[in-house]
């Protein structure tokens, strides 16, 4: 929260920006729309925000509830745990602010190259730190080869996430992760642990509508 704007303040402000920037785009939302829209002085909110960019960066990370830490895990069963990673998702009552602000967020970072870069690093990094925790261990476990690239690993798994979050939605989360999963096991675990392990994974059938 903004240091010394009380919390009632603060949500007023983060939500009336969502809303304007879901509905006329971050660039048509100006600070005096927000602040007539929240009952928060233009003088106010620029105190506590000195930029607008500063403003749009945490209601984005409001709405997509990125200060929820991920799941740390460890069942024992690290290709259990990488699908359970991999689908792990925030709360969903800020599911329909979050596709409304999608296209927006999307040509913003595209005409704010800086902005941009510094979402997709709010945003990344998390997932990176958790994918790779869990790489490594499967490295010291011996399940992956010491050569494996750790950073490769990373986009290989996370890939097919982002992407669904992008541009396809509809596909089914839980089975795209478990797909993504079981390919890159199928691709980097040592042999001698995939013989030990030749049952099929749940919920690799894809979903039908």
């Amino acid at each position: 929260m903004a240091r010394g704007l009380s919390q009632r303040a603060h949500q007023q402000v983060l939500e009336a920006a969502a809303e304007l920037f879901a509905g006329r785009g971050i660039d048509g939302s100006s600070v005096d729309a927000i602040a007539a829209k929240s009952g928060v002085s233009k003088a106010t909110i620029y105190k506590h925000w000195p930029a607008k960019e500063a403003l749009c960066m945490e209601v984005l990370v409001h709405v997509h509830r990125l200060d929820d830490a991920p799941p740390q895990l460890d069942s024992g069963d690290l290709r259990a745990d990488l699908s359970a990673f991999l689908m792990h998702e925030p709360a969903k009552d800020k599911a329909a602010m979050q596709k409304r602000l999608m296209p927006h967020l999307i040509a913003y970072s595209a005409r704010n190259q800086e902005f941009g870069r510094a979402w997709r690093a709010r945003v990344m990094e998390p997932a990176r730190t958790g994918i790779k925790k869990l790489l490594r261990r499967g490295i010291e476990c011996r399940l992956f080869r010491p050569v494996l690239d750790v950073e490769l690993g990373v986009a290989l798994l996370l890939g097919p996430m982002f992407f669904r979050h992008i541009f396809s939605s509809s596909v089914d989360r839980e089975w795209l992760a478990r797909g993504a999963v079981e390919a890159f096991w199928k691709a980097h675990a040592r042999p001698d642990w995939q013989a030990r392990n030749q049952r099929k994974p749940r919920g690799t059938k894809k979903p039908t509508k």
